[in-house]
């Protein structure tokens, strides 16, 4: 048990976003901004409309200006794109996609142009076009390609770090060239050890901050993936508190049921850490 956090208070802007006719959001697993203000959704969305109910494509990204007014999309039917999962902007206002769906990580110019590619998915024509089996252990990773990757983040020296993901269980790092550098992390319970990092984040002094989902806590690292600590945000919760999906839990004082992190964010110059929770309770903690 532990003390209720004070809330934050917030103001809610409704119909914010003015998508064109006919044009909806679907799920939104990661929104970013620019340096000009402009607004960047990642949705799970499909610009036809079609496809099998399992495996339908469902990524678009669509831009907004700092008021909400839509300006374009980008990479509409883009090979790489069939799960939308993470977006982040970079000091360069180059836009980053890590598709989970796809297995690949994209970077864009700001205008939307494609610059550079990691990872490879699986191609249409070969039998191995199929969602990837869940084995215990995993299978080995492999150097350059990722299995259900979720989260991209940068350092000062712009050096790219990927969480990479529900099966791989680790942080694979390139240097500002985009040539891999190293990989750490496995799956387990231990410090080091990873299940389902979900999102990463880098502070100021190049501290690397990994959503550990699963084990329910955060795990910071140097950039070399030497472990330094970790930490749990987890907090009772507001009574009267329900869950959306599956059941509420009867003790909601009791914190060992919540403090999964499911995203993280550093706002620029800073070293605040937001934490957006997992589906119950779906807070957003600032630590």
């Amino acid at each position: 048990h532990g003390q209720y956090a004070p809330e934050i208070p917030v103001e809610s802007v409704p119909d914010f976003f003015r998508l064109p006719t006919g044009v909806n959001f679907g799920e939104v697993p990661a929104v970013a901004v620019n340096s000009q203000g402009h607004i960047f959704a990642f949705s799970r969305s499909n610009p036809t409309g079609g496809g099998p109910a399992y495996g339908i494509h469902a990524a678009q990204l669509f831009e907004f200006g700092p008021s909400g007014d839509f300006i374009r999309e980008h990479g509409r039917g883009l090979y790489a794109w069939a799960f939308a999962h993470g977006l982040r902007i970079d000091v360069n206002d180059d836009i980053w996609t890590v598709d989970k769906g796809s297995n690949m990580v994209i970077r864009m110019n700001p205008e939307g142009r494609m610059v550079w590619v990691f990872g490879r998915k699986a191609e249409s024509s070969s039998e191995s076009a199929r969602p990837i089996e869940r084995q215990n252990p995993p299978a080995p990773p492999q150097d350059g390609r990722f299995r259900e990757p979720t989260d991209i983040a940068f350092d000062s020296q712009g050096n790219i770090y990927i969480a990479d993901g529900y099966i791989n269980s680790r942080v694979a790092k390139y240097d500002m060239n985009g040539d891999w550098v190293l990989s750490w992390g496995e799956p387990g319970t231990g410090p080091g050890q990873l299940r389902t990092p979900h999102s990463i984040a880098i502070d100021s002094d190049d501290n690397v901050y990994v959503g550990d989902r699963s084990n329910a806590r955060i795990q910071v690292f140097d950039t070399n993936g030497n472990f330094q600590r970790m930490f749990s945000v987890a907090t009772p919760i507001a009574p009267g508190s329900k869950a959306v999906n599956g059941s509420t839990p009867a003790d909601l004082a009791n914190v060992s049921s919540n403090g999964a992190p499911n995203s993280l964010c550093i706002p620029p110059d800073s070293n605040i850490l937001y934490v957006g929770e997992s589906t119950f309770p779906g807070r957003i903690i600032k630590a």
